[in-house]
């Protein structure tokens, strides 16, 4: 036990950094939250920011099944290793499990033609449940108990097999598929009577995946069956059935597995380093230990003091804090580990490099610049600068900053070149670690390459033309993709500013100016334009078209968070943008049924199933009608989030949707991503403390709030009245309380 001692006591140091939390928070935050509708979330087992997700997949492929696992299903094909938070494109399901006793039931054709489902169980959720870092069901057609658990890089599985004189067999499918993955080769070794040892690499939305893994048996099988199936380029799938002795006393086998980016050898080392004993109960101990600590980082209550009476009942503080507490741990499974244990991880460019930190994957970047990662420098900021650094190093192995990347992977997915904020507002926030001269290299690298995504147009022309084809699509995105390189490049100025490159910093502040191109001030939108200058004839806001992207012209014609002052100028004065911003909330089309399926969460053009929204409410503040942003926050609060499977209104986006709920409740939100001034919206709770590294608590109080009384008459910081509708993450950091007076009827503007 010597090793399991020293991984507990390395494990335990690495925790300090967290105060001992009284109230353990977990019992409030339900993984299956998400799993329904659109959400697109998986329920099972991960460590924050964890490289292991180890879940349940249905095997069905679809929009609705892209986490693997789709809560009106009833049944399970197997337990992967890897899966993608709320993403809207399928991919990874790695090396899966699935134990069985024989016979065991499969959905093929007699001639054996695979269908969907292949080896399963059906299941039912009365005997299925979550909580962070643990994941429990009964597969009812063997009567098999699963229990998952996690450490960062290893996923542990904990079968309890039935007594009833049935063989055992544990399915490993190294070749299994669905939605855009697909297996290129596989490989399983056996290294002694418990161990095995492989790859799988496959292709899909992460381009030549190598996922290595190691796994540990607590049992040693007494025979090994393994089917290949031949794939191109002399690859071959891999399909291997371990079977164990039925004898009494050998029903409960541990599976322990490492995953590794590099190599057999990478796994192997994390294996041993993570979980080097078959002690499940440890692990699972140290999961919840590990998601406590995490979660009361922000500790709420219903009152905002013992002394003072609340209008809140404990019903509702209830409903608030398995939502709010959801969506934080939601908001903490992405980005995720990508190095191994001893610092080395697969670059881009195919080799091995090295962190002396700890370098992370999967960025989702045009959805979780806008509010994830500003939320993860105030509840993570311990991971900030080896994201940064993550992204930065990504940069320079790959040519140009990540849009989206995963497993060492650029998918391209989306637009504009949003590691740009996200580096920025670290910089700008102070976080050390990170090379502000060397990021500012790669941000201007990325920015001037003219021959990606019509970089060189949009710098010559001052904007993105229509017709461009360079997306791989029939899609040009011209009006979104201008509008996202402006705000890229306002981000660039404020750190060339910072750094004293003056020359740099006017060259890219002129450039983010070039959103104004694309205003018709004959319509007042923003418009897409065509490459003679002219704007598209029969231009229509609410139509879904090609040159916009997933949203309509009304949806995109907020999208300046970097000059709101200017916008509001183009749109004729603060009256006309809100009468604007009426409109928007208020207007909805004849035949709304034509809406694509991102397009949920509608609140007349506002759509809070998808990002480019998420900001606009709050723009109520720049035009002097604060309540009103008040009322479409407690609306969205209360009402497009629920604590139910199906209580996501959109995607999850790796932690975005969820990152704004964390945001909204606290009582502001980050309008401009970078540079840590919040929006003051509504709180949600009576009391909510925000526990920072640097020692001190940030404290929102209001007293009086609940589900009427969510406008705000008045504010007070450390006693003092607050004439501000926003506050900046300097006073943040300082600690102290922010007060809010509230009331059930609009109150106007209190600065």
């Amino acid at each position: 036990m010597k090793g399991i001692a020293v991984h507990l006591l390395t494990f335990m140091l690495s925790l300090c950094a967290f105060p001992a939390w009284s109230t353990d928070y977990t019992r409030y935050a339900h993984p299956l939250v998400g799993t329904d509708f659109t959400g697109n979330t998986y329920p099972g087992a991960q460590l924050p920011f964890g490289m292991v997700q180890l879940s349940p997949d249905n095997l069905i492929g679809g929009w609705d099944r892209i986490a693997g696992y789709f809560y009106p299903d009833t049944t399970i094909t197997g337990f992967s290793h890897t899966h993608l938070d709320g993403t809207g494109a399928g991919d990874m399901y790695d090396i899966s499990f699935m134990p069985v006793t024989l016979p065991c039931k499969s959905d093929w054709h007699s001639e054996g033609e695979r269908l969907p489902l292949g080896i399963y169980s059906t299941f039912s959720h009365e005997e299925e449940s979550a909580t962070p870092g643990y994941y429990h069901v009964r597969l009812a057609d063997y009567d098999i108990d699963v229990t998952l658990t996690a450490t960062p890089r290893c996923g542990i599985q904990r079968y309890v097999f039935p007594e009833n004189g049935k063989e055992r067999v544990v399915i490993l499918n190294l070749d299994r598929t669905m939605n855009w993955d697909r297996t290129t080769d596989s490989e399983l070794q056996r290294v002694d009577s418990v161990n095995f040892r492989g790859y799988r690499y496959s292709d899909g939305w992460a381009r030549g995946q190598r996922v290595y893994f190691a796994t540990r048996f607590s049992q040693p099988p007494f025979k090994v069956e393994i089917d290949t199936i031949p794939k191109g380029d002399g690859g071959k799938g891999i399909v291997a059935r371990f079977h164990f002795s039925n004898a009494p006393g050998h029903r409960e086998l541990t599976v322990t597995t490492a995953l590794s980016g590099t190599s057999i050898y990478g796994a192997t080392k994390n294996l041993e380093s993570e979980a080097p004993q078959d002690d499940f109960a440890t692990y699972l101990q140290l999961a919840r230990t590990e998601w406590k600590l995490h979660l009361g980082v922000i500790q709420t209550s219903a009152k905002a003091d013992e002394k003072i009476p609340s209008r809140m009942s404990e019903e509702e503080y209830d409903e608030n804090a398995r939502k709010f507490y959801t969506a934080l741990y939601h908001s903490m499974l992405a980005p995720t580990i990508y190095s191994d244990i001893d610092g080395n991880y697969l670059g881009p460019d195919g080799r091995i490099h090295h962190t002396d930190g700890t370098h992370y994957s999967t960025f989702s970047l045009w959805d979780t610049f806008r509010a994830a990662h500003p939320l993860l420098t105030l509840t993570n900021p311990d991971r900030v600068a080896d994201m940064v650094n993550s992204l930065i190093d990504f940069g320079i192995q790959n040519g140009r900053l990540p849009v989206w990347n995963m497993w060492a992977s650029e998918t391209d997915m989306m637009i504009g070149y949003h590691a740009v904020p996200v580096i920025v507002d670290a910089i700008l926030k102070g976080f050390s670690g990170i090379d502000a001269a060397k990021a500012l290299d790669i941000c201007v690298q990325t920015a001037r390459k003219r021959d990606y995504r019509s970089i060189g147009t949009y710098m010559d022309m001052g904007y993105v033309p229509t017709g461009t084809d360079d997306m791989g699509g029939n899609d040009d995105w011209s009006m979104s993709r201008t509008l996202e390189y402006a705000y890229d490049d306002w981000c660039i100025a404020q750190l060339a500013g910072y750094l004293g490159e003056e020359g740099t910093a006017r060259e890219f502040a002129a450039r983010s100016k070039n959103y104004e191109n694309l205003f018709n001030t004959e319509t007042g939108f923003l418009e897409p334009r065509n490459a003679d200058g002219t704007f598209i004839k029969g231009f229509s806001p609410v139509a879904y078209g090609p040159h916009v992207c997933e949203s309509n012209a009304w949806m995109y014609q907020w999208s300046v968070q970097h000059d709101v002052k200017g916008l509001c100028r183009l749109m004729g004065g603060k009256k006309k943008m809100a009468e604007k911003l009426d409109e928007f909330f208020t207007f909805t089309e004849e035949d709304a049924s034509q809406r694509p399926l991102f397009s949920t969460g509608m609140i007349g053009q506002y759509a809070h199933g998808n990002e480019p929204s998420h900001h606009v409410a709050y723009l109520y503040n720049y035009v002097g009608q604060p309540s009103k942003c008040q009322h479409y926050v407690a609306t969205i609060c209360r009402e497009l989030y629920k604590d139910t499977p199906a209580g996501l209104c959109g995607n999850e986006d790796c932690g975005q949707t969820s990152a704004w709920f964390v945001m909204s409740a606290m009582g502001f939100y980050p309008v401009n991503p970078i540079g840590g001034i919040y929006e003051i919206g509504t709180p949600l709770f009576p009391r909510l403390d925000l526990h920072l590294e640097n020692g001190n608590t940030f404290s929102i109080l209001a007293p009086n709030v609940d589900h009427s009384h969510y406008y705000v008459k008045g504010i007070r910081l450390n006693g003092q009245p607050y004439p501000y509708s926003h506050i900046s993450d300097s006073i943040i950091q300082q600690g102290g309380i922010l007060e809010f007076e509230m009331s059930d009827v609009p109150c106007g503007a209190w600065y």
